[in-house]
């Protein structure tokens, strides 16, 4: 029997309404018609699922513009890497998800190490909102970030404009590794993605957390992420 509470702050309406970013490939992509695929989704099924609802799948481009669409309440849980920026609004669940952050550059860059990056002239792009934006906000004290609207502007931004570098999931990186561009060897943070709701749905924040410890347990994520092409090692721990 699902709690009254919980069920009014996820499904008010008899209908969960889950964000999906495909801004991240590892969680989400399209599939042959378009429609929303990967292991975000097969959570937000799983879900209205278990709360016994129905289920409408609210795409976004970029994880910065899920983050804006919270003050206009067009979903109720998301998917979001872990961000004290987005603390401040949103609870998270604890990562289901955990995937690196780093680097590419041209063949002949002479950058083959993060922190090498971040030096004056230096210019990076990256995906306005992301959550590797937020973090490199914090911690680069040098370098400059060139925001593109997308994660995957950014890189084309780079490579079309001569940047230093183009910041990113490593394993979205590595799908635009070519004879001209590489990755440098490490990672600049760990990306810890989680399910969000809004921070004032407290019976609702409970209630994700246990589902997705169960989603882990019972090999809901693994299978959600290698049905998609992703690595199993990629759930978090």
């Amino acid at each position: 029997m699902i709690d009254p509470q919980v069920l009014q702050q996820l499904a008010p309406d008899g209908v969960l309404r889950a964000a999906i970013n495909f801004g991240n490939p590892v969680l989400a992509q399209r599939g042959a018609g378009g429609e929303p695929e990967g292991v975000s989704v097969a959570l937000a099924k799983a879900l209205a699922d278990e709360l016994g609802v129905e289920l409408e799948l609210i795409t976004f481009e970029a994880a910065g513009k899920v983050f804006a669409a919270l003050a206009e309440d067009v979903w109720r849980v998301a998917f979001l890497a872990i961000e004290p920026v987005r603390e401040q609004e949103i609870a998270f669940s604890a990562p289901y998800v955990a995937i690196k952050g780093t680097y590419l550059v041209a063949k002949d860059s002479p950058f083959t190490q993060v922190a090498q990056l971040d030096a004056p002239d230096c210019r990076i792009a990256v995906g306005q909102g992301a959550a590797y934006d937020l973090y490199l906000s914090r911690t680069v004290q040098h370098a400059e970030l060139v925001r593109a609207s997308t994660s995957s502007a950014a890189v084309d931004w780079c490579i079309e404009q001569g940047l230093d570098a183009a910041a990113g999931v490593r394993d979205f990186l590595q799908t635009r590794v070519t004879e001209q561009w590489r990755l440098v060897e490490d990672d600049f943070m760990t990306i810890r993605q989680a399910m969000a709701v809004p921070i004032a749905h407290a019976a609702a924040a409970a209630f994700v957390r246990s589902f997705v410890e169960r989603q882990k347990e019972n090999g809901l994520v693994k299978r959600g992420l290698v049905a998609s092409g992703q690595s199993a090692e990629l759930q978090a721990t």
